[in-house]
């Protein structure tokens, strides 16, 4: 929503701001424009990156209009579900969650927390660690460099398509010269025109540079930040579940101890007070 309202405040204040000083909004419609920026900066997106980057930046681009930052009570149900395990965990041993991390859409433990549950990445990664533990004799030190691994991997990965959009948006200012260049080009074709025909016709070429920069200091720039913060955000939510992970597989802590590493850990915008962990502590027994 908030990528919609910014969208809106760019363009009534550009176009506003034309209008007030009572420019002709006409001149500023030009299609052929558009399509050379548009046609030229597709064309540069289709050859600069692969088909699972499109379609990633495709995905990225949907995500980015209806993405849900991660506040305390999704931060907190993570605490929860982590809990959970490591008491069960505590009490009957690796084994007991074998079914849980095999199955989690059919585990009681799992359905208790549907955001873990809808949240691919941090489903896959609590469960993939976990096996590791049961299935191996690997040592704190080792399993730490395995998820440092794996969160570096994941973060790079999550953050190609908005450096795939930052590509676009420094390309368009380009772009737009090259149309705007052209549209001179036409112009010098009118060169025995009268002048109001002229300058109208250097007026349109104008255009272009316009287009290009606005569309890419405006739109398609921001756009590119945005995910890469939504890519900085699922890095940190992960972050917490890594710690707490390790402090109870890797180094043996008690449940709360290992709740209280991963609660550190969070943001502090967001971060949950000790008292509010606890809380939920109390309600979930």
């Amino acid at each position: 929503m908030l990528v919609i309202i910014g969208f809106v405040i760019v363009s009534a204040s550009v176009v506003g701001g034309y209008l007030l000083e009572h420019g002709n909004l006409s001149l500023l419609l030009q299609p052929v424009e558009l399509l050379i920026i548009g046609g030229a900066a597709l064309g540069a997106f289709v050859v600069a990156a692969p088909i699972r980057i499109m379609k990633a930046t495709v995905s990225a681009t949907s995500r980015m209009f209806t993405n849900k930052p991660y506040g305390k009570a999704e931060y907190v149900e993570a605490l929860m579900l982590l809990n959970g395990i490591f008491y069960k965990i505590r009490q009957q041993g690796l084994v007991a969650i074998e079914s849980d991390i095999d199955s989690p859409e059919e585990s009681s433990l799992f359905n208790q927390y549907p955001v873990i549950l809808k949240n691919h990445h941090a489903l896959t990664f609590i469960t993939d660690t976990l096996r590791t533990v049961m299935t191996t004799t690997i040592a704190p030190h080792e399993l730490e460099a395995l998820l440092d691994s794996e969160l570096e991997c994941h973060h790079e990965e999550a953050l190609l398509p908005s450096q795939t959009l930052s590509f676009i948006a420094d390309s368009l200012p380009g772009l737009g010269i090259v149309a705007a260049v052209l549209g001179i080009v036409l112009t010098m074709g009118k060169i025995n025109e009268p002048p109001a025909v002229l300058g109208q016709s250097v007026g349109a070429a104008l255009v272009g540079t316009f287009l290009g920069i606005l569309l890419s200091y405006g739109y398609v720039g921001p756009m590119a930040r945005n995910m890469a913060q939504i890519a900085t955000e699922d890095m940190q939510y992960l972050s917490v579940i890594k710690v707490a992970l390790l402090s109870f597989v890797g180094n043996g802590a008690a449940p709360k101890v290992a709740l209280e590493f991963g609660r550190r850990v969070i943001p502090s915008d967001v971060k949950p007070s000790f008292m509010e962990v606890e809380e939920s502590l109390r309600q979930k027994k």
